[in-house]
């Protein structure tokens, strides 16, 4: 009968800081991914090489791992400080990088370093990440835009890559890797990890005729997503690394969304114990109820998961909502009482949407049952309208403290030997030299009380074996000091982890074998992202006739491309023909316009089912 090898399920958690990372591993994290002291894709979110390396160690003791994004472009004169990042991270353990630049990925390989093809390199299609794993990538993180289908497929096509997509998070309306508003608008890149995030910005919509179709709403942003009741399908489409967007975030954001998602892949493996496992070790207790409501969001999205959807994006405000609480149903004076069945407290952040489709918030100072007095009582509330809570105290406040607790379950066993006694530890076996005394009365007891004091360690004791009979008498000092002994060498075997060695990909598993072949997005020059001779090198070498320099690099061109948008307005304001919409009767082509006048000339490329920006 043969064995049938389960499938590692991981969840994947932001770190923007140690203490993050750590709240992540702490709250159930498989892994976390942490940006560098420089060029990672949040500029906002750099470490130190020394913040790392701790963070490693805390993780591998769980059998965890440690992700750094070193995933910008590079220019040339930066090419020598990234490979002396790239080596301190090899010294610190780090068990993978997400690389953009093929220039980054030539110095890893170099140094040993395992690679992971970060969504910046636009990975939409089963040819692309086919491509990618030639080059060496044991890994590629997907389009955010893809469907269950599409990434069923991509499976189907390359089975011997790990799949990484995101499961909750901000969305760019943009393919990653290939947004470059920002650096047009402000001279700030995206691919530099500086994005200034342009959609988020109001915008008017206006025809070629002038015609003001839409006016100052945030046309472009999205809401954010939200996969939790669709883990079992992505895990059976062959996702294996489920991930948290959020380097941003602070530490109660990371605490609760993990804690919600870790909670999730556990429940998959209890229900389906043959098929799935989880991707490190450990069991976690809280002393709080994750709700994903009760953290940072826009409203919720699975966007394109099951197909097109009507509903993506948060056209009235690009703040967080939160969860809905109740109506409001009455207003007296300096105070308001709220339908529904939320308990408030003082301090709680309340917003909702006026009359004009603006987001209003204000703070709640007293609270009297479901009578509430605002610090100060917002004018355009009305009766009947929604109430959101963005901030609630009371949860908060259980986040600020120590609010989980990780421990790996261990079994230990105490046998004696020619000249004393061995302790096993999960197969970490350790011997003393103790004389052996016959008990005048029973020892287990004592035996276990001291063995199972694993206080300070990441361990718990489910159980102590004893051989039958044990007549022993083992003074419990050294009991104490073999139980130290076994638990620093348990600890030392799992903190031994050398960083993977590079593994070319297997012979015949690239479908794709020159870039030239690559998706038509890349048959405009500059979306190669190419920022340094060593890039160009690389891209020359492998068929690409035209290495242009990256959008960065270039001068400022009317008519450039800067997004590819899988979020239609076609279709999100009702006029998508091909979809059942109506027949539009504004005069194409459509502009999106700055209240400062600047214009964008949309264009709807329905081939593709893909809405471009021009610049």
């Amino acid at each position: 009968m043969t064995s049938t090898r389960l499938s590692r399920l991981e969840l994947l958690a932001p770190a923007k800081n140690l203490e993050c990372g750590i709240a992540a591993i702490d709250h159930g994290a498989d892994a976390v991914y942490i940006g560098a002291s420089r060029f990672g894709a949040r500029v906002a979110a750099g470490n130190s090489v020394d913040d790392i390396s701790q963070l490693c160690r805390y993780a591998h003791q769980f059998g965890a791992k440690v992700y750094v994004t070193v995933n910008t472009i590079v220019y040339d004169d930066e090419l020598d400080d990234t490979r002396r990042l790239l080596a301190d991270l090899r010294d610190a353990c780090v068990d993978a990088i997400l690389v953009q630049d093929m220039a980054v990925l030539q110095m890893a390989k170099a140094l040993g370093l395992t690679c992971h093809a970060s969504t910046q390199t636009d990975n939409r299609q089963a040819e692309k990440v086919a491509w990618l794993a030639g080059q060496g990538f044991s890994r590629v993180v997907l389009a955010r835009e893809l469907s269950v289908e599409e990434i069923s497929h991509i499976h189907a096509q390359v089975p011997d890559v790990e799949l990484e997509v995101f499961v909750h998070g901000a969305l760019c309306v943009s393919y990653s890797g290939l947004c470059y508003a920002s650096q047009h608008c402000f001279g700030r890149s995206a691919n530099r990890g500086a994005c200034a995030q342009f959609c988020r910005m109001k915008f008017d919509l206006i025809d070629s005729e002038g015609r003001e179709i839409e006016y100052q709403r945030h046309l472009l942003s999205l809401k954010d997503l939200n996969q939790s009741a669709h883990l079992l399908e992505l895990a059976e489409a062959g996702a294996t690394s489920f991930k948290i967007e959020g380097r941003l975030k602070d530490v109660a954001y990371v605490k609760n969304v993990t804690a919600a998602y870790s909670e999730l892949l556990n429940q998959i493996v209890r229900q389906h114990p043959d098929r799935y496992e989880r991707a490190s070790q450990g069991s976690v207790a809280y002393t709080f109820r994750p709700d994903l409501n009760k953290s940072f969001h826009r409203g919720y999205t699975t966007y394109f998961l099951h197909g097109r959807q009507p509903d993506i994006a948060s056209f009235d405000t690009p703040k967080a909502l939160g969860e809905m609480v109740g109506t409001v149903k009455e207003l007296r004076g300096n105070s308001f009482t709220v339908a529904g069945t939320a308990s408030f407290s003082n301090g709680d952040g309340l917003c909702f949407i006026d009359d004009s489709r603006e987001l209003q918030g204000f703070r709640v100072n007293r609270v009297e049952g479901n009578r509430l007095f605002p610090q100060l009582m917002p004018r355009a509330l009305r009766r009947g309208m929604r109430l959101y809570r963005n901030s609630d105290q009371a949860f908060e406040r259980l986040l600020s403290k120590p609010s989980a607790e990780r421990k790996i379950p261990v079994t230990m066993h105490l046998e004696p030997t020619a000249d004393g006694f061995a302790l096993t530890m999960d197969g970490a076996m350790v011997e003393m030299a103790i004389p052996h005394q016959t008990a005048e009365k029973p020892q287990r007891d004592n035996i276990i009380r001291q063995l199972t004091k694993l206080g300070g360690t990441p361990f718990t004791c489910v159980d102590v074996v004893l051989p039958h009979p044990f007549p022993y008498f083992i003074p419990s000092s050294q009991l104490a000091e073999l139980r130290r002994q076994a638990v620093s060498l348990r600890q030392a075997q799992s903190l031994r982890r050398p960083n993977p060695e590079f593994a070319p990909s297997k012979p015949g598993v690239c479908a794709v074998q020159t870039p030239t072949q690559l998706p038509p997005a890349y048959r405009v020059p500059y979306l190669s992202n190419i920022a340094n001779d060593e890039a160009r090198d690389f891209y020359g070498q492998h068929g690409l006739a035209d290495a242009s320099p990256a959008f960065e690099l270039r001068e400022p061109a009317t008519g450039a491309l800067l997004m590819q948008c899988r979020h239609c307005l076609r279709y999100a304001l009702g006029y998508c023909v091909r979809h059942g919409g109506r027949q539009p009767q504004w005069a194409e082509p459509l502009y999106l316009q700055l209240g400062n006048g600047q214009r964008f000339r949309l264009e709807f490329d329905c081939r593709h089912c893909q809405m471009n920006v021009y610049a």
